[in-house]
């Protein structure tokens, strides 16, 4: 049994993989899972999902009501300011106008026959044939055809304005992004005006409106890097930035969300309005660090491995080490602290590390860390000598027992990270 499990050690080593070595010692062999410790960056995220949208956007309406004669863009047509974008049948709004035009024609006429009053009146009081209340009532029938003119002017004003809002035009410079209208179509502008088309501004630089929840809140703030991606492109990253946060709390279920703006480029144009963001904004970075993956610290290791490593002697300087945050000079016996480089000392906690030295002896240490990204965990501090990129240490141990004896075709053996009857241990 024992050649078996060399054999097995040697192929595993031969091939060039550190995933898996088993243990020579016992009569059942122990198979470890690594994780390796590597160098580079590691980030803390706050999560949060939005739509992205335009930065700028305009919807077009009507003032006025009326059926739609024609229309002259469509869906994805870039327009500039002014451009006519679609006509109101005018029909109506003419006759409006004409109707207009002919009361200022009499208005105008009923105000010259009442200066012709006025000035009547006004030589004959002055030669005294007329008394001063004929003279004051020529002055009142001059005022009021002169009101009535006026208001006939308005009126004509306002027919032909409405006449020229039968022409609907572009305000902005932008891209169609809404059509909601077709010919035939009467749009009723009588309570509010209707939605005829919206346009975006600008589709090189875009945002995301994302909810945060309001634990996350207070990590938050302009300037923050963001990662996101889109589920139209599931392998690929995009960047942004932080560009507001929003006061306005939003409750739905008992839930309080707050609004993030984030800025995107998106000179490519592969991103398109409505787009549904998964996001990661950065709250801490720690780079060029010592990393480890979380199931390295998660790992518990056996009764029989703890024994192992008592009896090297070493346990009471691991344990020291990694609550001080120190390590010790040999010579000395000095406590200096070992930090990793980019690492924040003081954060996270502390942690095991199991491992295997270069004669293939069973180790751990005790580690500071830090940072985490949910998936691997920085190193803040160890002892010195110990960690290094590239090293392999335990995740996970699978003991495989003695084939068992049972004749119950239906009863599998047991397999465990501990072993059988054995239990979970710290270290």
């Amino acid at each position: 049994m024992k050649h078996k499990i060399w054999i097995a050690g040697a192929l595993i080593v031969a091939m060039g993989t550190a995933w898996g070595v088993t243990s020579r010692s016992g009569t059942a062999g122990t198979t470890y899972r690594f994780a390796e410790v590597t160098r580079g960056d590691v980030e803390s995220t706050v999560t949060a999902t939005g739509a992205v949208q335009a930065t700028e956007t305009v919807e077009v309406g009507t003032q006025v009501s009326g059926q739609i004669a024609e229309l002259y863009v469509d869906f994805n047509d870039r327009v500039e300011a002014g451009r006519l974008l679609a006509r109101i049948d005018p029909a109506i709004l003419e006759q409006e106008v004409r109707s207009a035009q002919v009361s200022i024609a009499r208005n105008q006429a009923e105000l010259d026959q009442a200066r012709r009053e006025l000035d009547r009146a006004t030589e004959l009081h002055a030669a005294q044939v007329v008394a001063v209340g004929e003279l004051d009532a020529a002055e009142y029938r001059f005022a009021l055809a002169d009101a009535a003119y006026q208001s006939a002017e308005i009126s004509l004003e306002r027919a032909e304005s409405n006449l020229e809002y039968t022409e609907i035009r572009a305000p902005i410079d932008g891209v169609v992004i809404a059509r909601n209208v077709e010919v035939g179509q009467t749009v009723a502008a009588s309570l509010s005006a209707p939605v005829l088309f919206v346009l975006a501004h600008d589709l090189e630089q875009m945002e995301i409106l994302a909810s945060v929840d309001e634990s996350d809140i207070g990590q938050i703030a302009a300037g923050q890097e963001v990662h996101f991606s889109v589920q139209a492109y599931p392998n690929r990253n995009f960047e942004g930035t932080v560009r507001q946060v929003r006061l306005q709390a939003k409750t739905q279920e008992n839930v309080v969300t707050y609004s993030v703006v984030v800025a995107v480029g998106n000179e490519n144009g592969e991103l398109l309005p409505g787009m549904t963001a998964t996001l990661g904004i950065v709250i801490d970075k720690a780079e060029d660090i010592l990393a480890v993956p979380n199931t390295a610290l998660r790992f518990r290791a056996t009764d029989e491995m703890q024994e192992a490593v008592a009896m090297t002697g070493d346990t009471a300087q691991s344990r020291s080490a990694a609550a001080t945050g120190t390590r010790a000079r040999p010579e000395t016996g000095e406590q200096r602290p070992e930090r990793a480089a980019g690492a924040t000392a003081g954060s996270g906690g502390v942690g095991t590390l199991w491992y295997l030295d270069e004669a293939g002896g069973l180790r751990a240490t005790r580690v500071r860390t830090g940072l985490s990204d949910g998936v691997q965990t920085v190193i803040v501090s160890a002892p010195e000598g110990v960690l290094h990129e590239g090293l392999p240490v335990i995740a996970a141990v699978t003991t495989a027992s003695a084939p068992s004896t049972t004749d119950n075709p239906f009863q599998a053996p047991r397999q465990g990270q501990g072993g059988p009857g054995q239990r979970p241990g710290g270290f």
